[in-house]
């Protein structure tokens, strides 16, 4: 800030320190300066230089490229009046131009890329590089670090799906010593139920759940959280059925511990008379069709074109080529009127589900004539578990399937069903099961691929009544950022996908809704170190 009086006296200017802009100028009158005019001047002076001193401090404190104040602001204009315009801007400009030109240019074959940033810098500044060579470079490895994370991601979904159809070594050793004590101890081969009780498992008035399982902890955990979540424990009837190799083990598990005062049945598939190979050539076809050992038994990477393959959808596919959708436990669910003659109702219950709720409300909903009560999957706020319409399981480019099927059709989930037995039974659903079945072999399983629930699909259509989705949340097996506070809401939580409870694979944040029914002081689950 300069003070300028001129020589006559007759003006006081005061300006910036550049000269250029005048703050304040005064003009004295020319022939005669009274005290009064002076006195004046000075208390003028006196209001006004503070403020200078005030916009002169803030013109230093905020520098040329950051300023608000009006001298600042002129030194932002004056170049762009003067026709001269930011550097900086046209160095951007031309930056942007080339990343557009290297955006559509391919990576030379013979361009060596640095293996990481610091070696860029190091070659940048021995090399000297151009601003087209660096984008190059950059583009190019970058390239490379996203083909290095895709094939890692393919293989760590390979990982996961091994890991997924592996037993686990605790759940294998439980069933061989369960096994081996139903070999050595008359209590584990004690009749379930005791002969007093036998009536009460064609009996209608009580609560009758079905599971088909091979999994000894896993059928423990279902029982047991429907036993302790009951409001009437003593109403309640399971029916476990196993496979021959399981049977002794899941035998003695239930024998050896009761869950009075409700009643458990366990039987093997071997068991039941009619239930032969003979009788349903269909699974005997589906256990020796050589397609579906290569489907499911095969390499499941040969052929696959991953580049053309999101991760998500390729993990989509391993779960669909998992051996237990060959398994004739996966379909004896479409027996379940032959398999209990004397029943009107039953509610099905998957292995990998846990029930936090009363489910006795289940057997008082009106199905309206239909038979399967079910949650539908195509409507939630979760996309990816509850987006589920047909399209998703079925091949629609298939001349068959477009012709018979609407690929916008909701699908329902398996799980946590209520099944009217006596509505079922004047259906034709299972010979729509198998006929569907039969031409999915003869196709060479072009129609779909997963499993059991796109022929029920199909079997059931017209025959499901849906229920409200509170009663089944699924997804927990595939879905990591589920709702902790909708998971506890819900009266099944259902584990579906490959990250089941008993695996490692699990979501930690999601096994303790599970693993709070393993019963941890069992002399069995502390010698096999279930989950240690």
């Amino acid at each position: 800030m300069q003070l300028h009086i001129s020589h006559s006296m007759r003006s006081i200017t005061i300006s910036s320190n550049n000269g250029f802009t005048d703050l304040m100028k005064i003009k004295i009158a020319a022939r005669h300066i009274s005290y009064r005019t002076i006195f004046h001047t000075i208390l003028i002076l006196a209001f006004l230089l503070p403020f200078v001193f005030i916009l002169t401090a803030l013109v230093t404190l905020e520098g040329v490229n950051k300023c608000s104040s009006i001298d600042c602001l002129g030194r932002r204009l004056g170049p762009k009046l003067l026709g001269r315009g930011d550097d900086s801007e046209r160095y951007l400009t031309d930056f942007y131009t080339i990343l557009d030109q290297v955006h559509s240019e391919e990576i030379p074959d013979d361009l060596e890329l640095p293996d990481n940033f610091k070696q860029l810098v190091s070659e940048m500044k021995n090399n000297k590089y151009n601003a087209k060579t660096f984008a190059l470079t950059l583009k190019g490895m970058m390239e490379r670090s996203e083909r290095e994370i895709r094939e890692s991601k393919f293989q760590e979904l390979m990982n996961k799906h091994f890991a997924a159809t592996s037993i686990p070594k605790g759940i294998h050793c439980l069933s061989l010593r369960l096994t081996d004590e139903y070999s050595s101890n008359a209590h584990a081969r004690k009749q379930l139920p005791s002969p007093e009780l036998l009536p009460l498992l064609s009996d209608n008035s009580y609560h009758h759940f079905v599971v088909f399982t091979d999994n000894i902890l896993a059928a423990s955990v279902v029982v047991s959280s429907a036993v302790r979540s009951s409001l009437r424990p003593e109403k309640i009837v399971f029916h476990v059925i196993t496979d021959k190799k399981t049977y002794a083990g899941m035998h003695s598990w239930f024998a050896l511990n009761p869950i009075s005062p409700s009643i458990v049945e366990v039987k093997g598939v071997h068991q039941f008379d009619w239930l032969t190979r003979d009788n349903i050539p269909v699974l005997e076809a589906m256990e020796n069709h050589d397609g579906v050992r290569n489907y499911y038994h095969g390499n499941h990477v040969a052929g696959a074109n991953r580049s053309a393959t999101s991760p998500r959808l390729f993990a989509s596919k391993l779960q669909a080529r998992s051996p237990k959708y060959m398994s004739l436990l996966n379909h004896l669910r479409i027996y379940l009127p032959e398999l209990f003659p004397n029943l009107d109702k039953v509610v099905f219950l998957d292995d990998d589900i846990v029930i936090q709720r009363d489910l006795s409300p289940l057997w008082d909903i009106d199905l309206g004539g239909r038979v399967n009560g079910a949650v539908e999957t195509c409507k939630g706020e979760d996309p990816w578990v509850m987006g589920k319409r047909f399209k998703i399981y079925f091949n629609f480019s298939h001349p068959r399937v477009a012709e018979s099927l609407d690929p916008e059709e909701c699908a329902w989930a398996f799980g946590m069903n209520i099944f009217d037995l006596r509505a079922w039974r004047k259906t034709n659903i299972r010979e729509t099961y198998h006929s569907w079945l039969k031409e999915n072999l003869k196709s060479n399983l072009t129609l779909w691929r997963l499993g059991t629930l796109p022929p029920a699909l199909i079997a059931f259509r017209g025959y499901v009544h849906p229920i409200d989705p509170s009663w089944h949340m699924l997804g927990l097996g595939y879905q990591n950022n589920t709702s902790i506070e909708s998971v506890k809401k819900a009266a099944v939580i259902h584990y579906n996908g490959q990250s089941k409870p008993w695996l490692e694979i699990g979501y930690e944040h999601l096994r303790p809704f599970w693993s709070k029914y393993v019963n941890y002081s069992n002399e069995f689950v502390k010698n096999c170190h279930i989950l240690e």
